[in-house]
């Protein structure tokens, strides 16, 4: 059997079956990243000679395909947020990246080190590729479309964090990947390492996906002439505009990773209103679910073909204890006395799915150096990755549908006379009715208010 033909043939039936399936799977706690997991673990369990990727023999491969999506996604990740950025609008982002991202990687580093045994390099690698959350394979918690209008709270806190997090956090998961690898190389590295990979690269990568973000806006929105790109209404401007400016970026030696979305905010900001911002996100989206697909394919047989060889019990108690304690934990510390209520601060903390950047961040460290245990890194790892694509992917729709209802209905409070039950139409919100709203938002955000007077009743 030809295997090049069967994947094609397997490829083209799961990107028919994946637009078919999406409806049918949107009210069913599955997602369609479970579905082509699943489908790939079947197809390399066949017996047919058809093998997946080893980690340690194609991690050059598995840094390329990983490294186009998830550049893809940070664009469209960017271009569908709807608030413009700020210290305060943005507080839960600042919030996630300055205290979750460094407890999640302390936490990793210190089951690594303690239960594991694993080395420091290796430990502190297992670290930052477990840190950042994934923006592709996480849309059941993202914001879904930039809004063509300008409506800045269009994006409710949890989608809009997990959103903004897993935009920013890919690439501030870089020094800590090449701290691993410094550490791993040996010699003096650590003034080197600061210079270098925190100050330079970061402050590089983000003041060029600035001006690369402000150049396309202008070739887009400000150009006044029919040759405009906004005039052309061509979605793939999205991705030429990628490419770009992650090639532009890494050229100058900063993280293109950065570059990209900070390029994709700039680009939503200069023209808000404007209908093309539709247009390159859903093509960006297109691209990258095409990918994912080949991804998730993949790692599927990555799976059942030697990726979890090394796995020891241990191991797998540490891959739990990241998804189940030191995500959700550090989530929870990292946005305490944030605008978030309990609900909203809960739902953040857990979704912190990991993917895609987590294998390419391993697989970047692989092809750089050696490291200790390397086969136990990629097997915890991959079991992490595989336990957050079943976890979250089947309580997201619930979890998130509770909090849509608890957000347009709001919490009712009892009066003072007793317990009270909240009216249930509007005739029941005339005088003369006891207790009020008085916490929370209806479907049209605006509280109700009692009637002067109706308290003497």
């Amino acid at each position: 059997m030809d295997h090049y033909l069967l994947l094609l043939a397997v490829l083209g039936v799961a990107i028919v079956g994946g637009a078919l399936l999406r409806r049918v799977l949107s009210p069913m706690p599955l997602s369609l990243p479970i579905v082509y997991l699943a489908v790939g673990i079947l197809l390399f369990s066949l017996p047919i000679s058809l093998e997946g990727p080893r980690p340690g023999a194609d991690d050059e491969a598995a840094e390329r395909l990983t490294e186009f999506v998830v550049i893809v996604s940070l664009m469209g990740a960017g271009l569908k947020l709807n608030r413009r950025i700020g210290w305060r609008s943005w507080g839960s982002t600042w919030r996630l990246l300055g205290i979750t991202m460094p407890l999640t990687i302390a936490g990793v580093v210190l089951l690594a080190a303690g239960p594991l045994g694993l080395a420091a390099a290796s430990a502190i690698l297992l670290g930052a590729v477990l840190a950042p959350t994934d923006p592709v394979l996480a849309s059941e918690v993202q914001v879904e479309k930039p809004v063509p209008n300008e409506e800045e709270d269009a994006d409710d806190e949890v989608r809009f964090a997990l959103t903004s997090e897993a935009g920013l956090n890919d690439a501030l998961a870089f020094p800590f990947t090449n701290l691993a690898i410094a550490l791993a190389a040996g010699g003096t590295w650590f003034w080197g390492w600061v210079a270098e990979d925190v100050v330079l690269k970061l402050a590089v990568g983000g003041l060029s996906g600035w001006l690369c973000g402000r150049a396309v806006a202008w070739l887009a929105f400000r150009l006044r002439s029919k040759s405009s790109l906004a005039h052309t209404s061509e979605g793939f401007v999205a991705i030429g505009a990628t490419l770009a400016v992650y090639g532009i970026t890494e050229l100058v030696h900063g993280y293109g990773f950065l570059a990209v979305f900070i390029a994709a905010v700039t680009m939503r900001n200069a023209e808000r209103g404007h209908e093309y911002h539709e247009v390159l996100h859903g093509f960006a989206e297109s691209t990258e679910q095409l990918a994912s697909i080949v991804f998730l394919l993949l790692l599927g047989g990555a799976v059942v073909d030697g990726g979890l060889s090394d796995m020891t019990l241990t191991g797998a108690l540490v891959a739990v204890a990241i998804v189940f304690l030191v995500r959700p934990l550090a989530g929870w510390i990292g946005l305490l006395g944030s605008s978030a209520d309990k609900g909203e601060r809960l739902a953040i903390a857990f979704f912190g799915i990991r993917g895609m950047g987590s294998i390419y961040y391993l697989a970047h460290a692989a092809t750089e150096e050696r490291f200790p245990a390397a086969g136990q890194v990629w097997a915890v790892a991959l079991l992490v990755i595989v336990i957050s694509l079943v976890v979250h992917g089947t309580t997201a729709t619930a979890a998130l549908s509770w909090l849509e209802r608890r957000r347009q209905t709001g919490p009712w409070e009892p009066a003072a006379s007793g317990p009270q039950r909240a009216p249930a139409d509007d005739a029941e919100r005339e005088p003369g009715v006891v207790g009020r709203l008085v916490r929370g938002r209806l479907a049209t955000g605006q509280a109700s208010r009692s009637t002067p007077g109706s308290n003497n009743r």
